[in-house]
């Protein structure tokens, strides 16, 4: 999708980007090569295509964090097709409070759709092992991380890094009109979880972790399997939600009718 969008630049909008689909001009590509554009005097048309040369060439780097930089988060869900397979999903337990009454960061479950990492306070949750633990991927993948889960996570650990595209499933999911949170979405969607941890919320997840504070290691445990389930169950999610976002652009009937 990230091939076909030009509203990330300065200037151009969804309308005129759809314009531009209509007149054949479906990629980065397609717009470099047009010797002029309908709508764009010459001056706005090299200017923008300086700017889609140095993003692809970003693009063709890697450079995930580049993106990070200069699209709109709203925009970064555009990026899971390239950078998808270098995603991490991350999902966090907390004590039920917020971090100036007292709160912090219980599980930190992160998911790259081969391995599981959870970090546990008393245990490895610090900033370095966060760091680490994110080094190396080019997508986040969170639900309501962006107003959560990220914010939470800066305010205890002042130096943890989040600058890689990040792909809010729960903004995303209402974008195209699923309504609710993570497990009423993951219902409507035939995503299951282990049976041991259905029905659990994250108010239980409170009562797990004070529980397990209190000597309890069938409670620790459980909150584990809670926290993997919903961090796993992110990127199945992530896969189906970027195909409708894609859909609800309109590219696919440009590109079907073979426009370009």
């Amino acid at each position: 999708m990230i091939h076909h969008t030009f509203s990330f630049l300065h200037g151009i909008g969804e309308r005129l980007e759809r314009r531009f689909w209509r007149s054949g001009i479906l990629t980065w590509d397609d717009f470099i090569a047009a010797e002029g554009i309908e709508g764009l005097g010459p001056e706005s048309k090299s200017l923008y295509d300086s700017q889609l040369t140095a993003h692809a060439k970003h693009l063709a780097q890697g450079d995930a964090r580049h993106f990070a930089r200069t699209m709109k988060r709203r925009d970064h869900w555009k990026l899971y097709e390239v950078f998808g397979g270098e995603a991490v999903c991350l999902d966090i337990e907390t004590n039920g409070l917020r971090p100036e009454y007292g709160g912090y960061a219980t599980v930190v479950g992160l998911y790259d759709g081969y391995d599981w990492t959870c970090l546990v306070k008393d245990e490895n949750l610090t900033t370095d092992n966060l760091n680490r633990a994110l080094s190396g991927y080019k997508c986040l993948i969170t639900f309501y991380g962006a107003a959560f889960d990220v914010p939470f996570l800066q305010r205890c650990f002042p130096g943890v890094r989040f600058d890689i595209p990040h792909f809010d499933l729960c903004f995303a999911a209402r974008r195209v009109g699923f309504n609710g949170g993570l497990k009423k979405l993951e219902v409507e969607c035939g995503v299951c979880r282990e049976e041991a941890v259905r029905g659990l919320n994250g108010y239980d997840a409170v009562k797990l972790w004070d529980r397990a504070e209190r000597g309890s290691l069938e409670a620790r445990n459980l909150l584990l399997v809670y926290n993997r389930e919903d961090t796993r169950n992110l990127l199945a999610l992530a896969g189906l939600l970027y195909r409708k976002l894609k859909v609800s652009t309109g590219i696919e009937q440009f590109v079907t009718c073979g426009i370009a």
